[in-house]
């Protein structure tokens, strides 16, 4: 899935998404998309997120992502907060 399709999907600023979601909370990842997966926060990488890795001008390394998500299908994936949403009907 490409990365364009579903940025900002997600209105709420990282404040307020930061409030909301923690490791364990249940979440939607990609909400109000035909892609939306659900699951379970495993890992929140606040204090290493957000930097891209550049060497002589080329990119190495995008950015990490902030919030690492085990989907219910057995998958992992990263996201930022404009791509995630607590679920509290699941929790």
């Amino acid at each position: 899935m490409s990365e364009d399709v579903v940025a900002g999907v997600n209105d709420s600023g990282s404040e307020q998404v930061a409030g909301q979601i923690a490791v364990g909370t249940p979440v939607t990842v990609y909400p109000g998309t035909d892609d939306a997966l659900h699951g379970v926060v495993v890992e929140d990488f606040a204090d290493l997120a957000g930097t891209a890795v550049e060497i002589a001008g080329e990119r190495i390394v995008g950015p990490a992502r902030r919030w690492a998500v085990n989907l219910d299908d057995g998958g992992l994936v990263f996201v930022d907060d404009d791509s995630i949403a607590a679920d509290p009907q699941r929790a």
